[in-house]
């Protein structure tokens, strides 16, 4: 049985390593993950799916301006272990990542990636038309959700990271990779 939680900080080294598998060492030359370079992932919003001790899944958020003014959160990166595909839980990810951040009272998701999987969830590319991000991407998987209506109305410029900085000094073996990634809240 998989069990979606919150992700703890003794799931640092497996999620790493499920990241590593799933989206390989080309993961950190992607344009969004200039956004989570030396941040800590949104509070209350870093999960893991789990079946039988394993990680086997993947998600946390991170808060970044949409444009001047306009707050929301970059989903990802999403990951599900290669062995683990086809089951839902990618889906599932979704689902409670969504909830939890709408229930924390943040008003829209952005994330890069595939229309036809995440529209399912609401995610399009009409609202995200005038943002951009630094770096090379496609601007058509550049997708957006509203948890409250209205909240990209005026989005428009640069994406750009607002979270917390991991702190300075903090050993490497903390973050769980030689690249710069975030520290999860435990929760």
């Amino acid at each position: 049985m998989v069990t979606i939680r919150h992700e703890r900080s003794t799931d640092i080294a497996a999620r790493e390593r499920l990241l590593d598998a799933a989206l390989g060492p080309e993961r950190f030359a992607k344009a969004s993950e200039r956004l989570r370079e030396g941040r800590l992932a949104a509070e209350g919003l870093s999960f893991a799916a789990t079946e039988n001790g394993r990680l086997v899944g993947t998600v946390r958020l991170w808060n970044v301006n949409a444009g001047l003014g306009c707050p929301a959160l970059l989903l990802g990166p999403l990951a599900v272990a290669p062995d683990a595909r086809n089951r839902g839980i990618g889906a599932a990810l979704m689902r409670r990542a969504l909830r939890e951040a709408k229930r924390l009272g943040h008003r829209a998701v952005l994330l890069v990636g595939d229309a036809p999987y995440y529209g399912r969830f609401g995610f399009g590319n009409a609202l995200t038309g005038r943002l951009r991000l630094a770096g090379t991407y496609e601007q058509h998987r550049l997708l957006g959700l509203e948890l409250k209506r209205g909240a990209l109305a005026g989005a428009r410029g640069f994406i750009r990271a607002s979270g917390h900085r991991i702190p300075k000094g903090l050993p490497d073996f903390l973050t769980g990779a030689s690249a710069p990634a975030a520290l999860p809240l435990a929760a």
